[in-house]
């Protein structure tokens, strides 16, 4: 959209819940992309509505002038024995991307998460955190299905994210360190940053020269430190409405827009908000998530319009 320096677009997590089933349970692909069209959007990620066959998906895509930018890949580096067909799957998952033309991979670990890690049972209550022989799994493991991915011409982005091993900043700067930065890239999350005890800008700045990709997202920070003081787990802060679209939170997004357009970051940044569409009407709070991003787009002089 006209004065970013970036590509704006809007995940389906502001229709359809991707960790929370219930959220947006009856609402068809085809609505969608219907109002990411009527927002003026040209971008979206794979959703679990979306259609899967990819000449359906190709059709229903273009007759609205959107672009698949990316589509999220789970992956289960740290654990060595998964090695192999993890990277298999990471290879099929590439040639669907490129096949769609997209460019990058929205890539993360599950090992030791709560929620997403197969190998954990349903009485469990923590995240187990990555031992010394875990984080060098990881980092080789990625670095390969990077390598996977420079080979379709498409780039892995690591999505730091809650109720995972890569949630907090000491967490992202290993694994920034421990990667190969032409293989391996950041997806910076705003709100995922802040979810984990960032400051997103600061996360911003320091990898700056490592992020290919961006998700927009903003935090209620009322009830994710009521919720955290509760020691309540990642998909309950969703259900009780911690995050938000940009304007409705408390992340000062006008640093980062000023931050992100001063450096001409050209990529994608997708729209979020992972919260109850019922509650929340999905293209309403997008319309004003977009009004509000345009406001703090800067002047020449440096201040917002």
């Amino acid at each position: 959209m006209g004065g970013f320096s970036f590509r704006l677009g809007a995940h389906p997590i502001n229709w359809v819940g991707e960790d929370v089933k219930e959220h947006g349970a009856d609402t068809t692909y085809e609505q969608i992309l219907d109002d990411i069209q009527a927002l003026g959007l040209t971008g979206t990620e794979m959703g679990r509505k979306y259609p899967t066959e990819i000449g359906v998906l190709k059709q229903e895509l273009s007759k609205r002038g959107i672009q698949l930018v990316s589509q999220w890949k789970s992956v289960l580096f740290s654990d060595p024995a998964y090695r192999e067909q993890e990277l298999e799957a990471y290879r099929k998952h590439v040639k669907f991307l490129k096949e769609m033309g997209a460019e990058v991979i929205s890539t993360c670990e599950v090992g030791g998460s709560l929620h997403f890690d197969p190998r954990r049972t349903p009485n469990e209550r923590n995240v187990i955190p990555l031992d010394d022989a875990g984080w060098s799994s990881l980092a080789e493991g990625l670095n390969a299905a990077g390598r996977i991915a420079r080979e379709y011409g498409l780039k892995l982005t690591y999505h730091h994210h809650g109720g995972t091993v890569i949630e907090g900043p000491d967490e992202i700067d290993k694994l920034m360190e421990l990667t190969d930065p032409e293989s391996v890239w950041l997806l910076f999350d705003t709100g995922h940053a802040l979810y984990g005890g960032a400051d997103p800008l600061t996360v911003l700045r320091k990898h700056y020269d490592r992020i290919a990709y961006v998700h927009l997202k903003d935090v209620r920070d009322d009830r994710l430190r009521k919720l955290k003081e509760a020691g309540s787990d990642f998909i309950t802060c969703i259900r009780e409405g911690v995050f938000t679209v940009p304007g409705d939170g408390c992340i000062d997004f006008g640093t980062i827009i000023a931050e992100l357009v001063s450096r001409g970051y050209s990529g994608w940044a997708m729209l979020e908000g992972e919260q109850d569409p019922a509650e929340h009407p999905p293209r309403e709070y997008a319309a004003k998530a977009l009004a509000y991003l345009h406001s703090l787009i800067p002047t020449e002089g440096g201040d917002p319009s």
